[in-house]
């Protein structure tokens, strides 16, 4: 099917099973399994309804397609693995904190960001539906279990996400190496905020940007030219 993806590892499909199995169609649990971490799992599914196989290890290998699946790996309905933004902004706590990603494309990058999101406080990841990666089977297993913590929202027009949230008195800063302010000097850190992470190789695109209220520069060794979108997220979220 279209919107099938794959899942695997005790953390992603763990992870799942807490903050969207109805997103789960099915489960493989490798024959012989019998530790804690897998019973929990086959617990939890059986709670939820999700339907569970047992296989040998070549049918796990070829749904997670050789990756390492530690015996359990299934598939999800990826129309499902988004929430509505007007539900993450109906549950925010104040002042709100919230991550806008911009052009990122490869899904452990956004595990990485969303694992940062959860590690130093904030409320919510928000992805455009096009030119951006999604909540993937990878993205779930780079967050650690994460991902069942903290909301992934996509829309359809970030520009217009973007406008709506300043409309609410939300702040939009963006990071870029060539910033109005360096992270150390920023003042809005303490009010509620969007901050926008653009793309390693391109960063924040011409829109995007003109949105933004500041533009925010990582202060960085002269040695090096940029950071990865995960780490500049990680040491902004701690700011």
């Amino acid at each position: 099917q279209a919107n099938q993806r794959s899942i695997y590892g005790l953390h992603a499909v763990n992870a799942r099973l807490w903050q969207n199995p109805k997103s789960i169609t099915e489960l493989y649990i490798q024959e012989g399994r019998n530790d804690a971490r897998t019973r929990d799992v086959l617990e939890k599914a059986a709670a939820e309804n999700v339907r569970v196989h047992f296989a040998d290890a070549a049918r796990l290998d070829a749904i997670s397609k050789g990756a390492r699946h530690q015996g359990v790996a299934g598939f999800i309905d990826a129309s499902k693995n988004h929430v509505h933004l007007e539900d993450v902004l109906e549950n925010l706590s104040e002042p709100p904190l919230l991550l806008v990603l911009d052009g990122i494309t490869d899904p452990r990058n956004l595990g990485a960001i969303i694992r940062s999101v959860a590690a130093f406080g904030g409320h919510g990841v928000v992805v455009p539906a096009r030119r951006s990666v999604g909540m993937t089977a990878s993205a779930w297993k780079t967050s650690a279990g994460a991902a069942a913590r903290i909301p992934v929202a996509q829309v359809s027009n970030l520009n217009n996400a973007l406008k709506d949230f300043k409309k609410a008195g939300v702040f939009v800063i963006g990071l870029d190496m060539d910033g109005d302010v360096e992270l150390p000097e920023l003042e809005l850190a303490s009010e509620p905020l969007v901050i926008v992470v653009g793309s390693e190789g391109k960063g924040l695109s011409r829109l995007v940007s003109e949105h933004c209220d500041q533009i925010v520069s990582v202060p960085m060794s002269s040695t090096v030219e940029s950071l990865n979108a995960g780490i500049a997220t990680g040491v902004t979220r701690y700011e």
